[in-house]
């Protein structure tokens, strides 16, 4: 037999071999934002609770900018051992509008793992804010449009994205000021200098069970464990507003079939683990379903958030470079 087919044979039952004992070595989940926001935090629970089921270290390294689309590209073109992972939020489907030119393609570029969490988000004013529920807080913002300022995370984070699909929603745009992370938002909101704001229950529930802000609903269809007396904006005759920020896990495309079938079942697992799921409740969310854990329900979900939010961003047209 030729000696460049035997050394070919040798390499892929090399690269079999090795998938099929993975992991041999510490897996490097990336996060696209900075260190102690809302990914951030959910990446390093679910770091170890997939490390036990992995039997191996699970490292969480930020890779933060443009949005999170830095460290997209950068595991896209990683190589495809299943060593370098991504985890994402809703992020992952608006960027292919937000952006006219993106150096990844969400839908090609990756292997999925599948999803994570579903965030639900708030509504939350300054504390001073003029308005006791969600009927006065609306009438007064719409009669006060021209005076508002609404404070988000920067383009394309889950603040600036709510903040679109609220402002769609009911008809009313308002002064958008962007910031350049969750904490100078909150900050801003904090010290009265911006007037609300929608962001994740990971980032708010604190904020709202100290007083320091005023509540007035959570974006999901059911009411939130972590913040039971709040009501959903749904249920307060905003309906058809929903909105979560869920996560997923990804791969470089062409990582072995093994890899990404043990990471998968890694994940699975992981959302099951106590700790896991008592810390994610003390934030304000919980793990997704085990169906929804997997590469196809990720694939799925990604391409029908796709479609969904970008006739919401061309509508607005707030797009980034």
């Amino acid at each position: 037999m030729d000696s460049r087919i035997v050394a070919v044979l040798a390499l892929a039952a090399a690269s079999a071999a090795q998938a099929q004992n993975f992991p041999t070595k510490p897996v490097a989940m990336v996060v696209p934002f900075a260190a102690g926001g809302p990914t951030d935090t959910l990446a390093r629970n679910l770091g170890i609770a997939m490390g036990k089921a992995l039997k191996q270290t699970v490292l969480v390294e930020n890779l933060a900018g443009a949005a999170g689309n830095i460290a997209a590209a950068r595991v896209s073109r990683a190589s495809p051992d299943g060593y370098y992972i991504l985890i994402h939020h809703i992020g992952m489907s608006t960027s292919p509008t937000l952006y006219r030119k993106l150096n990844y393609d969400p839908l090609t570029d990756f292997e999925y793992i599948g999803l994570v969490a579903d965030v639900p988000m708030t509504l939350i004013a300054r504390g001073d804010f003029p308005a006791k529920d969600f009927k006065e807080f609306l009438a007064y913002i719409k009669a006060n449009k021209d005076k508002m300022n609404y404070a988000n995370a920067g383009i394309g984070a889950a603040s600036h994205l709510c903040g679109l699909l609220f402002m769609s929603t009911i008809q009313t745009a308002f002064t958008t000021v962007p910031y350049t992370g969750t904490g100078p938002a909150m900050n801003a909101l904090l010290g009265g200098q911006v007037d609300f704001m929608c962001d994740q229950t990971t980032n708010t529930t604190g904020p709202i069970r100290s007083g320091k802000v005023k509540v007035f609903g959570v974006t999901s269809a059911k009411r939130v464990a972590s913040l039971p007396n709040v009501p959903t904006l749904q249920e307060q005759g905003l309906k058809g507003f929903e909105v979560g920020i869920w996560h997923g896990l990804y791969a470089p495309k062409k990582t072995p079939q093994a890899s990404v079938n043990a990471l998968a079942s890694a994940l699975q697992v992981a959302l099951r683990d106590p700790d896991l799921i008592k810390n994610l409740a003390n934030l304000g969310t919980e793990p997704v379903a085990k169906d929804k854990a997997t590469p196809a329900a990720l694939h799925a979900h990604l391409k029908a958030e796709i479609a969904k939010w970008a006739p919401v961003i061309k509508a607005a047209g707030q797009y980034a470079d």
